[in-house]
């Protein structure tokens, strides 16, 4: 018993060492970085946004909500620029998620772990995910990313 629990403590070390302190995670990247798991904060009343998460579920994501009247101050933690602002933001891997991004755009950045902090839709554009459009339509848009100097560059464009 004790040679297993000496095994069981040198394992534990190793991961530190090759992991990193926890301390040093932010509590975003506290949800593992090939995680499913998306922590939704958004207002109570906004059906848009029971719209994009029942999206994300129905691509395979175990979403988290938390119902929050004032989401700015999550917003201002994360990092996202107010000119990216939408209704809703999301933590997921270590980044931030703000608007109607698609679940397969969310799983691009998880995959490819770029070194940004986030992806933006501003603004609630037609055809988007939860703002979908009875005949199918998408008004053009783009998912931009947003690196760690709040530099805002194109992550991908939909609708063109």
């Amino acid at each position: 018993m004790n040679m297993l629990l000496r095994w069981a403590g040198a394992l534990s070390l190793l991961m530190l060492f090759f992991a990193g302190p926890a301390s040093a995670q932010s509590p975003a990247s506290a949800l593992s970085a090939g995680s499913d798991h998306v922590l939704v904060h958004k207002s109570p009343t906004c059906g848009c946004c029971v719209q994009w998460v029942e999206h994300l579920r129905a691509s395979g994501f175990t979403v988290e909500v938390r119902d929050e009247a004032n989401v700015t101050p999550t917003k201002r933690r994360l990092g996202v620029p107010p000119a990216m602002a939408s209704c809703h933001t999301a933590e997921v891997g270590g980044y931030f998620v703000e608007g109607h991004v698609p679940a397969a755009d969310i799983r691009r950045l998880l995959t490819q772990r770029p070194a940004v902090r986030g992806l933006a839709v501003p603004g609630m554009p037609a055809g988007s995910p939860g703002m979908e459009l009875p005949d199918g339509r998408v008004t053009p848009y783009t998912v931009h990313q947003i690196d760690g100097e709040g530099t805002v560059s194109d992550f991908v464009q939909h609708g063109q």
